[in-house]
C-alpha cells in the first residue's frame, strides 16, 4: 500500500477514533501532497507532469514535520507550552510514515565513511555528500552538527 493510501486510511481511523490531532495532520499532509501535485501542473515547474513518487511524498511528510519542530520552538521561546504540547502531538502522529531515523552515532559512522571516500575534510564538499546519502534516513541538523564536529 503506498503513502497516500495508508493516509486515506488512517484518517478514517482517526476520524472514527475522535482522534483531533491525529486528524488535523493528516489533512494537512494531504493538503500539502495536493498542493505539490497541483504545481507539477504548471508547464514552467521543473518537474512538470512528472508523477509523484513514495520519495516525493516522504519529503511531505518530512517537511510537514520539520515546520512542527519549528513551530514547537517558537511556542516553547513564547511561554505557550500547551500549544507546542499540540504540535508535538501531531509530530507523533506523522512519524510513523517516515522511515526509521538514524542515531547519532550512526550518523557519525556515515559522515566517517564519506570522509574517507573524499579524503577531504573541507565541510561544504563533506556535508553536501552526507546530506545525500543520508536524505530522509537522518535528521539534516544533526547532520550538520556532526559533519562540523568531525570537519572542524
Amino acid at each position: 500500500m503506498g503513502l497516500k493510501e495508508q493516509l486515506d486510511q488512517d484518517l478514517r481511523e482517526a476520524m472514527r477514533a475522535h482522534a483531533e490531532h491525529r486528524i488535523t495532520a493528516i489533512r494537512l499532509v494531504k493538503a500539502a501532497i495536493g498542493n505539490l501535485e497541483f504545481a507539477r501542473t504548471d508547464p514552467k515547474n521543473a518537474d512538470f507532469q512528472k508523477p509523484l513518487t513514495e520519495g516525493d511524498l516522504l519529503r511531505v511528510v518530512e517537511n510537514q514535520i520539520k515546520q512542527r519542530r519549528e513551530s514547537i520552538e517558537m511556542y516553547s521561546k513564547g511561554g505557550r507550552a500547551e500549544l507546542a504540547a499540540i504540535e508535538q502531538a501531531e509530530i507523533d502522529a506523522l512519524q510513523k510514515y517516515m522511515p526509521e531515523q538514524m542515531t547519532r552515532q550512526e550518523i557519525k559512522a556515515e559522515v566517517e565513511k564519506v570522509i574517507a571516500d573524499l579524503d577531504t575534510r573541507e565541510f561544504p564538499k563533506v556535508m553536501k555528500e552526507s546530506a545525500t546519502r543520508l536524505k530522509g534516513r537522518a535528521d539534516g541538523k544533526l547532520v550538520n552538527e556532526v559533519v562540523r564536529e568531525l570537519t572542524g
